[in-house]
């Protein structure tokens, strides 16, 4: 096989992720071979509490371009961790377990193996420790990448936050013109080179109505200058009011909506689109996608979950 393979992540041990993995590898064939990193001990316990009947085949770093890889069994690269049941707590018990599947997996990118990365759900609270917004801003300091976009992607429409994880009284703090440029270019350079087209993007304001009570407007005094000097050079529309972007009409005419903050757009997207989205983040030397949900602690073990944003990040990075 020619393709390079997929790598991920299996993220927090305690999680609905390998219940999802494995029904994204019974639901779907893939051109490309995939990797799992994770523990080789969980992954056992996991599936025997979950009644799963499917081959672990323990792959070794000396000779991974050596063996042919089939995804009708889990391709596994074992990073140590010790669980003492399949499923517990989410504490930061895991974190050193995390971070060294994210330092092999990000290794292996870097040595030219793949360009493909997957990750799964983390807990922000324990993995990040209020070092990292998120995995987004994790990894581009991993990467030692400067500039890098959220981009919640599905193919009729995706959206974009301007801060991503960030408490709403510091939102406006961080909305400066750099910001909003930086992301526009991002997200334009994206949609050149995967998808052969220039996006039509609408940016909304921060306040309700774009209208402000304060002295100092963000959507007159900030946004709405930023975008007139962008509209020379891309399809750039805004700033609209966030109450009435997303109406049918409206959205239909663009290809991306940029938010000023998270939910402003995760909200009105995961509504329309629920699972059939996926977190692609713009900036990276190489392709980053997670599945858009959490590790969902309260569905641990219970075989319910939903395993289409999975499903849908594995077929993009399949294409290349």
């Amino acid at each position: 096989m020619n393709s390079k393979p997929i790598i991920i992540v299996a993220g927090e041990p305690n999680s609905i992720f390998i219940e999802i993995f494995v029904k994204s590898l019974r639901k779907k064939k893939y051109k490309n071979s995939i990797i799992l990193v994770a523990s080789h001990n969980l992954v056992k316990l996991q599936i025997k509490k979950l009644k799963y009947k499917i081959k672990i085949n323990l792959l070794n770093l000396e000779n991974l371009k050596k063996k042919f890889l089939k995804n009708n069994e889990i391709n596994l690269i074992n990073v140590p961790y010790y669980p003492e049941k399949p499923f517990e707590k989410i504490s930061s018990k895991s974190k050193k377990y995390i971070s060294n599947c994210f330092k092999l997996a990000l290794r292996l990118i870097k040595s030219g193996f793949s360009d493909k990365f997957i990750n799964g759900p983390i807990s922000k609270k324990h993995f990040l420790s209020k070092k990292y917004l998120g995995v987004t801003e994790f990894l581009a300091a991993k990467t030692k990448t400067k500039k890098c976009a959220m981009l919640i992607y599905n193919k009729e429409l995706s959206v974009c936050p301007l801060t991503t994880h960030l408490p709403i009284k510091l939102v406006s703090k961080k909305i400066n013109r750099k910001s909003i440029i930086e992301k526009v270019n991002l997200i334009n350079d994206f949609y050149k080179k995967k998808f052969k087209f220039k996006p039509n993007i609408g940016v909304l304001g921060l306040n309700p109505h774009c209208e402000s009570i304060d002295k100092f407007k963000e959507d007159l005094m900030i946004i709405k200058p930023t975008i007139d000097k962008l509209k020379k050079k891309y399809n750039i529309k805004g700033p609209f009011p966030a109450d009435t972007i997303f109406l049918k009409d409206n959205r239909k005419n663009f290809d991306v909506i940029i938010g000023m903050y998270h939910d402003q757009v995760l909200t009105p997207l995961k509504t329309i689109y629920e699972y059939n989205a996926i977190n692609i983040t713009l900036g990276l030397p190489f392709l980053r996608i997670s599945p858009d949900h959490g590790p969902n602690e309260k569905m641990m073990g219970k075989k319910k979950s939903n395993p289409t944003s999975l499903i849908e990040s594995i077929k993009f990075l399949d294409k290349y």
